[in-house]
């Protein structure tokens, strides 16, 4: 008999590893809810628990998440009602072998990694083409204010010798939750997350940028044939 294809769709990678995540989550938790295409699924999974009649607190990290999981009855409230969080599950652009991440893809890294340091566990959800024996393939975005904008994006090129583009969205320069502005920065590879997260930092005009260190606890990778891979202590 001729072998038959049983790979998964993208979409379905990605449901694999939601569900996957939900045995990080249990019944009275503060759960941080994350942004993005696979996390869309982690809301719909979380939300059938909810039917069902677990209770929990979840804390958005975009307007987006907060309007999806508040229609799906979860029950949501801002960062600053609440303590600490449990437990957050978001996605990410690119996942190192030693869970460094890359994210702001969706253009939500600030309230990301505010509500990830928050965080007792980060747990990342994410299909395998995620996963990267180096960061910077994928461009990271550095979040910053309109105000000069230009002139953080002429120091940023002249001080690593790199292209860099404003992001824009419908024709228009798009504009985070908070009224910032995204610089996507071609890096190409990152030698040293860790030192580039610093100095990024320290350039006026820079609120924050998307190399997420030493932030995340465990990494779910879905495979295209139905296995999981997990980086990280459970």
């Amino acid at each position: 008999m001729p072998l038959i294809n049983l790979m998964l769709t993208k979409e379905e990678i990605k449901k694999l590893a939601a569900v996957q995540a939900m045995d990080y989550v249990k019944a009275g938790m503060t759960i941080g809810v994350g942004t993005g295409s696979t996390v869309y699924w982690f809301i719909r999974e979380l939300a059938k628990k909810v039917k069902e009649g677990m209770h929990c607190t979840c804390v958005p990290t975009s307007n987006a998440t907060n309007k999806l999981a508040m229609e799906e009855g979860i029950t949501m409230v801002g960062l600053n009602d609440v303590e600490k969080i449990d437990v957050t599950i978001d996605g990410a652009d690119e996942i190192d072998h030693s869970l460094q991440l890359i994210k702001g893809g969706g253009g939500a890294l600030l309230q990301e990694k505010m509500v990830a340091a928050a965080s007792d566990k980060l747990v990342i959800i994410a299909d395998n083409a995620k996963l990267v024996e180096q960061l910077g393939h994928f461009p990271l975005p550095v979040e910053v204010v309109p105000f000069g904008w230009k002139q953080v994006q002429r120091h940023i090129s002249a001080q690593y010798q790199i292209p860099s583009a404003i992001r824009v969205k419908e024709e228009k320069i798009f504009v985070t939750d908070h009224g910032h502005y995204i610089l996507d920065c071609h890096f190409s590879a990152i030698t040293d997350p860790a030192a580039l997260a610093v100095q990024l930092n320290t350039i006026p005009g820079v609120v924050e940028n998307g190399l997420f260190i030493q932030m995340a606890d465990v990494a779910i990778i879905a495979q295209p044939d139905g296995s999981i891979q997990t980086l990280g202590a459970k």
